[in-house]
């Protein structure tokens, strides 16, 4: 019972970032997303990505692999110059 809370859990944490990189996808903004949040929530999914895989807990491995392609791509659009957001996120289906 315990594993299963774990695992809903990193379901509904990694899941979580999914709505914000479509909503960013089909309206192209970003302005209104904090760029620092994101910088540390990179930096977070990375340690613990290698944390992770250091300890060989493929579960967290999963999940922050995940989390961080996810919430890196968040920070990679609110980067971008309003003419590449627009061409990669017309890529992107949006």
């Amino acid at each position: 019972m315990i594993e299963a809370l774990g695992y809903a859990a990193a379901m509904l944490s990694t899941a979580s970032f999914a709505p914000q990189a479509w909503k960013i996808i089909r309206s192209r903004k970003t302005h209104d997303i904090s760029l620092g949040m994101y910088v540390l929530t990179v930096a977070g999914f990375a340690l613990w990505l290698g944390f992770g895989i250091a300890k060989r807990e493929w579960p967290l491995v999963a999940s922050n692999s995940i989390c961080l392609v996810l919430s890196g791509f968040i920070l990679t659009m609110k980067l971008l110059p309003a003419s590449r957001k627009k061409k990669a996120a017309a890529v992107l289906g949006g």
